[in-house]
């Protein structure tokens, strides 16, 4: 990988040990994914005598004795949430949808490796649409998009998104990219973007695709993962553009809002990194079988 000078040799050699232990780090045991998870504590009432989960003693007062963590239930001292590892294996009962849920929470709380809603909807798009034309930039109508929403929060994994409920597969493009603009923390972190924007500026195309490849390590295991799939498959998309006309700067403008915003809610930032976000996503689907 990026070998393009011995010294190039060598660090290509590294960012190919660490893709190696990135993937690693997505492997997964007894059909269990091991991806970290900070524990969301919010101030808690509790009733009735309570012990802390960390420190085992006593939680003295009459209100907000404590926090809990509304992903998994675990109750402790606020001063002991501090030091709490990121461990926290949510409850499905505690998880009332898919749409707008966090991505680590929800990959945690089905055990899968991904949101069930990018592996359905892929399938369903390879299945019977790489070949329509303007995939991803034509829209389905909004309700219909809005319904699948519904079925993915009502019935999980077994909501039925087949060309007899939906044959327009541009319903499904478009419930997949609402699912991804609908998350609270975007697949491309609000940690990383501006390293990425920044990554985008460099002019020398082989030191900006190690740079892009430098800051995807950063990002947590499950936005990664998730990542690395949807490449995949958008590379298979530009691989019918003589059908589709769907090329990777096209995707890129699709996706490039979709998958990365500005931490702060500013249009004139997010109008000026524009054409940054979509020359990152542009890169990673041409270059997804060296950057993953």
């Amino acid at each position: 990988m990026f070998c393009y000078s011995p010294r190039g040799c060598l660090e290509g050699l590294e960012c190919g040990i660490s893709s190696l232990v990135r993937r690693a780090a997505l492997t997964h045991n007894d059909n269990h994914f091991n991806y970290e998870k900070t524990h969301n504590f919010k101030v808690h009432t509790f009733r009735g005598p309570h012990w802390c989960e960390y420190c085992a003693n006593f939680m003295w007062g009459l209100i907000a004795q404590g926090v809990r963590c509304s992903d998994c239930g675990l109750n402790v001292h606020k001063q002991c949430s501090k030091h709490v590892p990121n461990d926290c294996q949510p409850d499905l009962k505690r998880i009332k949808k898919v749409y707008c849920c966090d991505l680590t929470t929800l990959v945690k709380a089905h055990n899968t490796q991904r949101p069930m809603v990018v592996d359905i909807c892929i399938r369903e798009i390879e299945a019977r649409g790489l070949k329509s034309e303007g995939l991803y930039r034509v829209s389905g109508f909004t309700e219909h998009i809005e319904d699948v929403k519904m079925a993915f929060d009502r019935d999980g994994e077994k909501a039925d998104i087949s060309a007899n409920i939906y044959p327009d597969i541009n319903i499904i493009t478009g419930a997949l990219k609402l699912y991804f603009r609908d998350l609270p923390i975007p697949v491309i972190t609000y940690d990383t973007y501006s390293k990425f924007i920044e990554a985008a500026k460099i002019s020398n195309a082989d030191e900006r695709l190690e740079a892009v490849h430098e800051v995807l390590m950063l990002l947590p295991p499950a936005h990664y993962e998730t990542l690395r799939y949807l490449m995949i498959h958008l590379k298979k998309v530009t691989m019918n553009e003589k059908d589709n006309f769907m090329n990777a700067e096209n995707l890129g403008i699709v996706f490039g809002p979709t998958l990365m915003r500005p931490p702060e809610d500013s249009t004139l930032t997010t109008l000026h990194d524009m054409r940054y976000q979509k020359l990152i996503v542009q890169i990673l689907i041409e270059n997804e079988d060296v950057l993953f």
